[in-house]
């Protein structure tokens, strides 16, 4: 068992970017270079440490996030390895939340593509600091300054070099190190571990020395000190340099570019370096904010220190032979072997039966985890993804994990009737582990609905039914989640009366508004019936008529979203109130209110890259706009167009195989969800026609 290092040597941090930016092959160098494993896998061969799920070697991408542990000099890195693939994106958000670091790897060709721009945002939204490597410099089309710029434009970046590559595509041979104004050569006979250091290439002084200046300007803004010397033409020491790029990273002012060729087992190690000096430790962080569960409305604050009461948070689960699997991120406190917690979220006693630290599919038996670390639980019966675990004399709420809502669904049924049970088991079991996935049941067919992020998040679903849980199924076609939603004002009363016996009956009145408003939250609530002295329970119970009113619209029973309802009024009887009746009440006036808003469908639009070559951009451009997509930029890059698109996901099925075609295998494209968008009178008309139809 591996001793626990003190809190200031431990680096949480993930390895995020696009599909195929090198995240895995990045990974693996790591934990090479770590001494975690003494062969290197690779994607193409299946050989991989953290890609260890069938789908995942049979593709060759990353599916789900896989959590492994390495040390560097000293310090315990507690690495998690994401999917690059928009359908797997709940991996990244989830992986994300709990967190300290990130590298974020772009691909020297690619550059910022669709979804590190998604995960880019994301991790602005959790306040997480990264350092960024550009990977793949050795590929034809390379371009580190590119990178740089579309850093810059794409993602309102402050990207500061702290490396240059030596060379590029087939001439790239090694970086020059800014800081130490020194170029590392690495070697190829024994897979990178040699690193020769030189000096700057004669044909690169200028540059080097340009940069350089630009390297000084960024670290001297981290004090006045610094700011002082720099201005006096004062050398800057490379510890005061470093320290000054740790500091300005940590406050999210600047992120650190290096670069290099993971699959060439160029640039990993001063990468691994980076990691240890720029990303931060756990007690480096601001202290833990949550709620008083009793009391929402208290906020309740914990230092990040085992000395304090124990908080953690699951951000994911996985389902084994021998149990339930929950991953966990300790921010407070510690947990030891048989220790009694308290699931916060779901108010049920659980005890830490094995606690464990993962490697990827492998694990390594713990007896205790303090603030700062990540593990695992085996065998829990009540944890889901996002929960938070207390102790029951101290609780605290943490701020859970928001993931998007699917956009494509498909049918499913048991290809036999022994199979009926054993599918809704293993669908149960899925939707657990993945929090995108959604079960339901369609009212008209009586058919099993799956809705999922794309279709390759289906096609893996419907694999692993096959794999892991031995169950046959047959698969509808590919549909769209539609959502629906008003276009303009309205408000509506509504009276539910109902005699019980001779003497009681039940009364329930509601008056309320709707207006539309540019959102996909499911509800917006407007509650003016505080000022009226309205009961909890009364409120409570409108609330929960109106949350199942918006469960199915009345155009084509998709759910809706992007609607402000104010509750205006309720009228309260002479005797006993029965609360069940204003639940009628609060249904019967949105549904009256809804039909007066003139309702509408919503459409999910994806934001489409397509790269081709200039040959077959008339071929993909006219394919695109046949698609109804409008093109928002094309840029060039040497012979290449980068075509960025809005496309209904509704026309975009099928497309990687049409474009392949279009371009003679020679173009590819990425999409990832854009926005919800109000279609025009004709083509809803067509999508309501066909609902009604199968009817």
């Amino acid at each position: 068992m591996s001793p626990q290092p003190p809190p200031k040597k431990i680096r949480n941090f993930g390895i995020v970017a696009h599909i195929d930016a090198g995240k895995t092959t990045t990974t693996e160098r790591i934990l090479y270079y770590t001494g975690e494993i003494h062969r290197i896998g690779e994607v193409d061969w299946g050989t991989t440490q953290t890609d260890w799920m069938e789908q995942e070697r049979e593709r060759g991408i990353t599916i789900t996030s896989a959590a492994t542990v390495c040390h560097w000099q000293g310090h315990q890195l507690n690495l998690i390895d994401t999917p690059g693939h928009v359908d797997f994106t709940a991996e990244v958000i989830r992986s994300l939340r709990v967190l300290d670091g990130a590298v974020v790897v772009f691909c020297g060709v690619g550059g910022v593509e669709p979804q590190s721009e998604t995960v880019w945002r994301q991790a602005d939204r959790h306040r997480v600091p990264r350092i960024t490597f550009v990977n793949k410099m050795d590929r034809m089309g390379a371009d580190f300054y590119r990178v740089l710029e579309m850093m810059k434009e794409r993602l309102a970046a402050t990207p500061v070099p702290l490396q240059l590559p030596i060379g590029s595509e087939k001439e790239f041979r090694g970086v020059v190190d800014l800081i130490e104004n020194e170029a590392l050569y690495f070697s190829e006979d024994d897979h990178g571990s040699t690193i020769k250091k030189g000096p700057v290439p004669e044909e690169m002084l200028e540059l080097v020395e340009t940069w350089r200046q630009k390297l000084f300007e960024a670290a001297a803004e981290a004090d006045e000190e610094l700011l002082e010397l720099y201005l006096e033409d004062q050398p800057l020491s490379p510890e005061q340099i470093r320290r000054a790029i740790r500091t300005r990273t940590l406050d999210y002012k600047i992120q650190p570019v290096l670069c290099g060729a993971a699959l060439r087992n160029i640039g990993v190690q001063p990468l691994i370096d980076a990691i240890v000096e720029y990303l931060p430790s756990p007690p480096e962080l601001s202290e833990i904010v949550g709620f008083d569960p009793k009391k929402p409305s208290v906020t309740i604050t914990r230092a990040r220190s085992a000395s304090e009461h124990f908080s953690a948070l699951v951000f994911k689960i996985m389902t084994e032979d021998f149990g339930q699997l929950a991953y966990f991120r300790v921010y407070s406190g510690k947990i030891r072997t048989g220790d009694i917690f308290w699931n916060v979220t779901r108010e049920k006693q659980e005890r830490a039966g094995r606690i464990l630290r993962m490697h990827a599919d492998k694990r390594e038996i713990l007896r205790e985890l303090r603030a700062g670390d990540i593990g695992a639980f085996l065998g829990t019966k009540f944890c889901h993804t996002g929960d938070t675990l207390a102790r029951k004399s101290h609780p605290i709420l943490l701020e859970s994990i928001a993931f998007p809502e699917p956009v494509v669904r498909v049918t499913i049924e048991p290809k036999t009737q022994a199979d009926i049970k054993k599918l809704d088991e293993a669908l149960k079991t899925l939707q657990r582990e993945d929090p995108t996935l959604k079960l339901q049941k369609d009212e008209e067919s009586g058919q099993m609905v799956i809705a999922g992020m794309g279709e390759l998040h289906i096609e893996v679903t419907v694999s692993r039914l096959e794999s892991d849980f031995k169950v046959q199924a047959h698969i509808g076609k590919p549909r769209v989640t539609y959502r629906e939603s008003i276009n303009q004002r309205a408000r509506a009363e509504a009276r539910f009366e109902k005699a019980l016996d001779e003497k009681k009956k039940m009364f329930g009145q509601v008056s309320l508004g709707l207006e539309p408003i540019k959102t996909t939250t499911k509800l917006d609530l407007v509650n003016e019936l505080s000022k009226k002295r309205i009961p909890k329970s009364v409120v409570k119970q409108i609330v929960l008529g109106i949350q199942e009113a918006m469960d199915s619209g009345v155009l084509a029973g998709y759910e809706m979203c992007g609607i402000r309802v104010i509750l205006l009024d309720a009228k309260l009887p002479d005797g006993d109130i029965q609360e069940i009746a204003y639940k009628v009440a609060a249904t019967m006036a949105f549904r009256d209110a809804l039909e007066k808003a003139e309702p509408i469908l919503l459409e999910p639009v994806m934001k489409v890259e397509a790269v081709t070559p200039e040959d077959h951009m008339g071929a993909v451009l006219g394919d695109l706009q046949a698609r109804r997509g409008r093109i928002e930029k094309i840029e060039t890059h040497g012979t290449t167009k980068f075509i960025d698109a809005l496309v209904p996901l509704a026309k975009m099925f099928g497309y990687t195989t049409d474009l392949r075609s279009l371009s003679q295998g020679r173009a590819n494209s990425s999409m990832l969800f854009s926005h919800y968008e109000k279609m025009t009178k004709e083509l809803s008309n067509q999508i309501v026609g066909v609902y009604r139809y199968s009817s």
